[in-house]
């Protein structure tokens, strides 16, 4: 099978080891066993009668920080704007579930049980490897949204891989660029490769009420659904394929990475092949 360059590289990578808390800058990742990113949503929090507890739910669990060791091995647990005096919380990470599930408690006012996974637990449980979106995507946010800038875009839209333009030679990819890596329903995925790892991408992902809200405090901007979905119909590009969109708050791409693939690194800078 023949490859064709398309000048587009892996910029960052950005794990999330605790769903809906700060994500970690890393230079590479290795696949796990599922076809996701170690240690990425390696923790997921739940109430006592089996409910998530994440920003969709619970917005106030956007007020706490999570500041990871560099080699992610500790987490240190605050929450510096709340006034009851929750002192921060350092913990091995991901082995401390239990002192994890106290800390989260005492902030939540209600039991709350701090779950492990190997696998992670990411959003979409068929295309559950890992999401992808061009630097120009999230560029083309912030100019829709000024008061939201490139890095409070990557917190709200939380996607794991970001890519750009290969080099300073290549022209630039221009915004939802990643749309060409899903096609229409019911045929053969989209196949393409980072480094060493092969894709198929799946569908353009759904997006849901976390993107609206300041990813900080919280607080939410009631209009942004509909002015997201208005920019989005408008500046569809003509690569996409329009069947996905049953609407259009949609942005980044799901993809489905196969069980052999595990054990793969991805890294900053590697290339993205689309395969012929």
């Amino acid at each position: 099978m023949q490859s064709s360059p398309v000048h587009a590289r892996l910029a960052n990578i950005r794990l999330h080891p605790i769903k809906s808390l700060d994500p970690v800058s890393v230079t590479g990742a290795r696949i796990g066993p599922s076809g996701g990113l170690e240690l990425d949503r390696a923790w997921a929090l739940y109430t006592a009668d089996n409910r998530w507890v994440n920003g969709k739910r619970t917005p106030a669990i956007l007020r706490i920080r999570a500041e990871f060791a560099a080699d992610l091995s500790s987490v240190t647990l605050a929450a510096p704007e709340d006034d009851r005096g929750i002192r921060p919380l350092r913990l091995a990470f991901p082995q401390d579930t239990d002192d994890a599930a106290e800390w989260f408690s005492v902030y939540f006012e209600q039991r709350i049980i701090v779950r492990h996974s190997r696998n992670g637990y990411p959003d979409d449980a068929i295309a559950n490897g890992p999401t992808i979106i061009s630097t120009a995507s999230l560029e083309a946010v912030c100019r829709w949204f000024p008061s939201i800038d490139l890095q409070e875009a990557r917190r709200r839209f939380r996607t794991t891989l970001e890519i750009e333009s290969a080099d300073s030679a290549s022209d630039p990819l221009p915004a939802f660029w990643e749309d060409r890596l899903f096609g229409p329903t019911n045929t053969y995925a989209i196949r393409f490769r980072i480094g060493d790892v092969n894709f198929d991408g799946s569908n353009p992902c759904a997006r849901c009420s976390v993107p609206p809200r300041d990813s900080r405090n919280g607080a939410n901007s009631p209009d942004f659904q509909k002015r997201f979905c208005d920019l989005r119909r408008e500046q569809m590009p003509p690569w996409a394929t329009t069947e996905h969109f049953d609407h259009y708050y949609r942005l980044a791409v799901n993809t489905r990475v196969a069980l052999a693939e595990a054990g793969k690194v991805l890294r900053v800078v590697d290339p993205l092949e689309l395969q012929a």
